[in-house]
């Protein structure tokens, strides 16, 4: 698909796209990057260049690819012990629950195969703007948390996602575990940056990126010393949850890398699920939501440690979102 513009006035590259078509900035970058944009006809790179008025600008949209680099076996060999349930999916978007020890997207230090490799080990149909290793991306999770993502299959669906990730009109509500109640519900707005100390952590840093999360208290447990939350995040920060929760001396179960001192003999990873996604559907518009079951483990510690006859209803999703609703 190609779409054309003529230049009214002086202005970048990138804030004329950006004010021409419906994408992010980063959606708008790599179509430039990649030399997907003509001016007056010469294809140009430079996502700062300066356009004159009057100059004509091009933009190729490219079709969806699906692509296997990583050896096939390889892939499937390491995604073995790696369930990847679909919840839902049409010729747009995909929406799975995804496995806690399952890396979303590839980096340098990512060594198994990732959510990527699954989706194309499966012939799914990949929206290809944010990059070769990110094919389908619009939102991630960490490697040790579960749960719902939603995943696009065309350009034009992520473009719609990407949209409403940044007007917040796109979001999840997380379930998680702790070693302490909180004391009420509480909204934490404490900026987050890399940790000066250890690079594989991040902490509430004064020059750090703004970060705000609100958690609720759901169900304590039957010797009321660990309690089950719901989280909800108002911006997108790397290990957002589990900095804040730190930061009031608060750590999910099996979080060592925070701050968690339990047996972790018995716990083997930390106990955070991205438990529901609201969203509009980005071609019919339509309004969805969509839940990602418990994983085993998460289910199998509730059962032993709560009251069964109540959990059920404490994590129904109306509960969960009211819990926000009234004391937010």
């Amino acid at each position: 698909m190609d779409k054309n513009f003529i230049v009214n006035e002086e202005n970048r590259l990138d804030k004329f796209l950006a004010s021409k078509i419906d994408a992010s900035r980063n959606q708008i970058e790599q179509l430039i990057k990649k030399e997907y944009v003509k001016v007056d006809g010469k294809t140009v790179s430079k996502t700062g260049l300066k356009l004159k008025e009057n100059q004509i600008v091009d933009v190729h949209f490219p079709q969806t690819e699906f692509n296997i680099k990583k050896d096939e076996i390889f892939v499937k060999d390491s995604l073995e012990d790696k369930n990847v349930e679909i919840i839902y999916e049409d010729e747009h978007i995909l929406v799975v629950n995804k496995p806690y020890n399952l890396t979303v997207h590839d980096a340098p230090s990512v060594k198994d195969a990732t959510l990527v490799d699954w989706l194309k080990l499966n012939n799914i149909s990949l929206s290809t703007l944010s990059g070769e290793e990110r094919h389908g991306i619009v939102h991630r999770l960490d490697k040790g948390t579960s749960g719902v993502m939603v995943v696009a299959k065309t350009n034009e669906a992520h473009t719609g996602l990407s949209k409403q990730l940044e007007e917040k009109s796109m979001g999840r509500y997380y379930l998680a575990l702790i070693d302490m109640p909180l004391k009420e519900n509480l909204l934490i707005e404490k900026p987050i940056g890399r940790n000066p100390n250890n690079r594989l952590k991040m902490s509430i840093e004064e020059n750090g990126r703004n970060a705000k999360s609100a958690f609720s208290k759901i169900a304590l447990s039957d010797n009321e010393k660990i309690e089950l939350i719901a989280c909800k995040l108002f911006t997108g920060r790397t290990h957002q949850i589990r900095v804040h929760l730190s930061s009031i001396n608060r750590h999910i179960l099996g979080d060592n890398l925070y701050g968690f001192k339990g047996e972790l003999n018995k716990i083997n990873r930390f106990y955070l699920h991205a438990y529901y996604l609201y969203l509009t559907h980005p071609i019919t518009n339509k309004q969805m939501s969509f839940k990602a079951n418990l994983p085993e483990d998460i289910n199998n510690f509730l059962n032993k440690n709560f009251q069964k006859e109540n959990i059920s209803d404490k994590i129904n999703e109306s509960n969960i979102i009211g819990s926000f609703t009234t004391s937010f």
